[in-house]
C-alpha cells in the first residue's frame, strides 16, 4: 500500500474533523513570558529566539489587524476553514480579562473554526481552563503545552524553569474540561540521550493527551544554545540521527495521538546549526522512507 499512512498525520485529522483542508493563522498576542520578565527566571529556555520563535509573524499589527491581514493575502485562498493560534511566548500568561480580550480579538472572522493556544504548564491555572472552556460551544479548543524533555536535569540545562510535575497537573487540569491537550518536546536538547529520550515518550504515554509536536533542536543566533555551540559545548544532531529517533518516538507513542509536526522550522536568516534543518522535505521525506523500509508505524512498540 504506496499510501498507507504510517503515523497520523495533523492534516488528515483536520480533514475528518472539520470536512475539509483547514489552516493555522499565527498570531503575536504581544505576550511575555515568566521565564523572561524574571518572575521564573530570565533570558528563556535557551533555544528560544528573541520573538519566541515568532519571527515569521508579522506583528507590527494589533491582533484583529494580523488576523484581517491574513485573510488578505494568498495564503487565506489556499482552504475555507482556519485555525486562530497563538504560538510565540506564553499565551495564557496575563489577567483572564486580557486573555479574553486578546482571544476574542482574533475570533473576529466566520471562517474561523478554532482556536489553539501554546504556553507554558506552569501557565495554566483553573481560571485559565475555565475561559478556555467557554469557548468550546462554538469553536474547537485545543492547548499546546511545553515539555521538551521528561528528563529534570536537561530541563535545567535548557532553563525551562518548570518541572514535569507543573506539566502533569497542567494536562490534568485541561483534561478536566475537556480541552485537547497537545504537548510538544525536542530531539537533540544538550546531554540529552536515547534513554532520556525513551523516558520522555513513556512519561507522555502515561498522561491524555491528543496530540505531539515534535521539534529538531536547532541553534539561533543570540540565544543560550549558540553559546554553547560557540564554545564547543554542544553538537546538534545529524539528520540521520534525527530521524532514528523521530522514529522511535513515532513507533513508541500512543498510536491514538495526533502528530503536529516532525521537525522544527528555523528562520533562515538566524539559523546557526544544523545546516538540514532548513530542508523540510528532507526530514519529512527522510522519515517517511525510513518507515516504509523498515515497515514501521505509529505505536507498533507503544505499552503504558
Amino acid at each position: 500500500m504506496e499510501n498507507e499512512e504510517r503515523y497520523k498525520h495533523l492534516n488528515k485529522y483536520y480533514k475528518d474533523k472539520f470536512g475539509e483542508r483547514t489552516l493555522k493563522i499565527c498570531i503575536d498576542g504581544e505576550f511575555s513570558c515568566p521565564n523572561r520578565d524574571g518572575s521564573k527566571g530570565t533570558g528563556g529556555c535557551i533555544f528560544c529566539s528573541e520573538k519566541g520563535s515568532g519571527e515569521h509573524i508579522n506583528s507590527a499589527n494589533n491582533i484583529s489587524e494580523q488576523v484581517k491581514n491574513y485573510f488578505k493575502s494568498y495564503k487565506a485562498k489556499r482552504a475555507n476553514k482556519f485555525i486562530a493560534y497563538f504560538q510565540n511566548f506564553t499565551n495564557t500568561y496575563d489577567t483572564v480579562e486580557n486573555l479574553k480580550l486578546k482571544y476574542d480579538s482574533a475570533l473576529i472572522d466566520d471562517r474561523i473554526v478554532g482556536l489553539e493556544v501554546a504556553t507554558r504548564p506552569d501557565c495554566i491555572t483553573e481560571e485559565v481552563a475555565k475561559l478556555l472552556k467557554s469557548y468550546t460551544n462554538r469553536y474547537y479548543v485545543c492547548v499546546e503545552l511545553g515539555l521538551q524533555t521528561a528528563n529534570e536535569k536537561i530541563g535545567q540545562i535548557i532553563n525551562r524553569c518548570y518541572t514535569n510535575r507543573d506539566f502533569s497537573e497542567a494536562v490534568s487540569l485541561l483534561n478536566k474540561y475537556g480541552i485537547d491537550v497537545v504537548a510538544h518536546i525536542m530531539i537533540g536538547l544538550p546531554d540529552e540521550t536515547h534513554i532520556g529520550i525513551s523516558n520522555t515518550v513513556s512519561f507522555l504515554n502515561q498522561h491524555n493527551i491528543q496530540g505531539l509536536k515534535i521539534h529538531s533542536c536547532y541553534i539561533v543566533k543570540n540565544t543560550g544554545l549558540e553559546k554553547l555551540y560557540n564554545d564547543g559545548k554542544y553538537i546538534p544532531l545529524t539528520l540521520e540521527q534525527y530521524l532514528e529517533e523521530c522514529t522511535y518516538v513515532l513507533t513508541h507513542i500512543n498510536p491514538n495521538i495526533i502528530i503536529h509536526r516532525v521537525s522544527g522550522d528555523a528562520p533562515k536568516d538566524l539559523l546557526v546549526a544544523p545546516s538540514w534543518n532548513i530542508h523540510k522535505k528532507w526530514i519529512i521525506n527522510g522519515l517517511d522512507k525510513l518507515l516504509k523500509e523498515k515497515n514501521l508505524f505509529q505505536g507498533m512498540f507503544f505499552s503504558f
